[in-house]
């Protein structure tokens, strides 16, 4: 599987991502911004950092960058594109998933390690990974999700919901929410389910030497689906 890892101005997780994904085994081109073409890949990444320093709201300037015309054909095409922090921010922005991140309830930057659990088995990204809580790391300060009651509806009809903020028993409660997203809404995808944003890092979290692998339950449900 060809993936395809985009760095913007002022992104800090592009490589961490692309150590991960040819850790796999998995052939990885890296894409300029300004680029025009997507080099024929399969899926498209869209990583972490602070595209151009988080001007105006995190993500509003990235998603009128050359290559984010090209991203969005590829979607539309059925083309699997994946943003996590700030690519999920730039998803939003460019409209290619529902809803909006928000500055943090309490407005500061949160830097740790929380939990997560799948809250759909019906996408590529979330189909093997363990019914449970995942330790994941979130590194954010306009992580809040973000959507009016109607859309919030039709994400829980449609299934969209990729995952939640949860404690480490797994359960989902107010308590266990980090920043204030509406519904403990930690991740979702588009209705196509091609496209996937989230903003815990699973990329963190997928090195023995870190001492947490919960991140590459992600990875490996994506990979083994596409394969069969």
């Amino acid at each position: 599987m060809k993936f395809g890892v985009v760095t913007f101005p002022g992104s800090n997780c592009d490589e961490d991502m692309i150590h991960v994904l040819e850790g796999l085994g998995q052939p990885v081109v890296r894409l300029w911004h300004k680029d025009h073409d997507l080099q024929g890949v399969d899926m498209v990444v869209l990583p972490g950092g602070f595209s151009f320093g988080d001007y105006l709201r995190s993500g509003a300037i990235a998603r009128f960058s050359p290559i984010m015309q090209e991203v969005a054909a590829h979607a539309k095409k059925g083309g699997l594109v994946l943003g996590v922090c700030n690519g999920f921010q730039v998803l939003c922005e460019a409209g290619l998933v529902p809803g909006a991140l928000l500055h943090n309830e309490g407005q500061k930057f949160i830097s740790k390690n929380v939990h997560i659990r799948p809250a759909t088995r019906k996408t590529l990204l979330t189909s093997a990974v363990p019914d449970k809580a995942l330790t994941i790391p979130i590194a954010h300060g306009e992580g809040r999700y973000h959507a009016d009651a109607a859309t919030l509806k039709a994400l829980q009809e449609g299934d969209q919901v990729l995952f939640r903020y949860c404690d480490a028993d797994g359960k989902i409660h107010d308590g266990a929410n980090p920043n204030g997203s509406k519904e403990n809404i930690a991740g979702v995808c588009n209705k196509g389910r091609n496209v996937f944003g989230m903003m815990p890092h699973p990329e963190r979290a997928c090195d023995p030497r870190l001492g947490n692998t919960d991140g590459r339950s992600l990875f490996d449900s994506l990979l083994s689906a596409v394969l069969a």
